[in-house]
This record gives structure tokens, C-alpha cells and sequence, in this order.
């Protein structure tokens, strides 16, 4: 994008990061309309922060599990632009390195999911599981 001699570069600047935002929020919002699985994992991601919270994680620890629901969600975002290309490409019919695409894509959000049930066990396990030995006993 170039700016005009008789526009302030720094505005043109931000307008256009502002852009950017815009296009980038319209995008996810694409995936959590059309992704069944995108509801699931805006649940859990809102499950999991609602327990942190209950927990009082550290810094580090609620690093770990921002860094990892970000992982799934990115995960999720990209194969959902893989399948509009790939549907793209093969004009909606049905082709064998079409599928392939998709079901590698697929593959990475199952991997990433995964990843996360574990990292949230091995992170929110012990801390919860405490709380709950804790409010048995009173």
C-alpha cells in the first residue's frame, strides 16, 4: 500500500494495521460460524480460563495454557483455510490428493487437541485435584 504525498504516513499506517485487525477478527469469526468443531474448542478454551482462574495459576503455568489454547485454535483456523483451498482448487469435486489435504489438516487439529488434553492434565491435574481433596475434607 502506498501512500498519497498529502496523507499523513503515521495514519495511513494505523488505518491500515486497523485493516488488517478487521480482516484478521472477520476470519475467525468465519471459523466459529461455520466449524462445528470451533464451538468445542471455544467451550473448552472458556472452561479451561474459567478454571485457571479457580485455581490461581502462575505466570507460568497460565503461559502454558494460553500458549496451548492458541495452539489448537491456530491449528483449527489453518485447516479451515486449507479445505476453502483446497475446495477451491479441486472445484468442489472429489479427488484423491484433495482428500489427502484435508485429512493431513484434520490430522493437525486432532495432534493439537490431543497435545492440549495433555498439557492441561499435566498442568491443571495437580492444582485441581488438590482443591477437590481440599473441599471434600471440609
Amino acid at each position: 500500500m502506498t501512500s498519497s504525498p498529502n496523507k499523513n504516513p503515521l495514519a495511513e499506517f494505523f488505518r491500515s494495521r486497523g485493516w488488517a485487525f478487521r480482516y484478521a477478527f472477520a476470519g475467525w469469526w468465519y471459523v466459529i460460524r461455520t466449524q462445528r468443531n470451533a464451538w468445542i474448542h471455544a467451550l473448552v478454551s472458556a472452561a479451561v480460563v474459567a478454571v485457571s482462574f479457580w485455581l490461581q495459576l502462575t505466570p507460568q503455568d497460565w503461559a502454558i495454557i494460553i500458549l496451548t489454547i492458541a495452539m489448537v485454535w491456530i491449528a483449527e483456523i489453518l485447516n479451515t483455510a486449507l479445505e476453502a483451498v483446497v475446495d477451491l482448487a479441486s472445484n468442489h469435486e472429489h479427488h484423491e490428493l484433495a482428500r489427502v489435504g484435508k485429512d493431513v489438516g484434520a490430522a493437525a487439529v486432532l495432534i493439537a487437541a490431543l497435545a492440549s488434553v495433555v498439557v492441561g492434565l499435566l498442568v491443571l491435574g495437580p492444582p485441581l485435584w488438590a482443591r477437590i481433596q481440599m473441599m471434600i475434607k471440609n
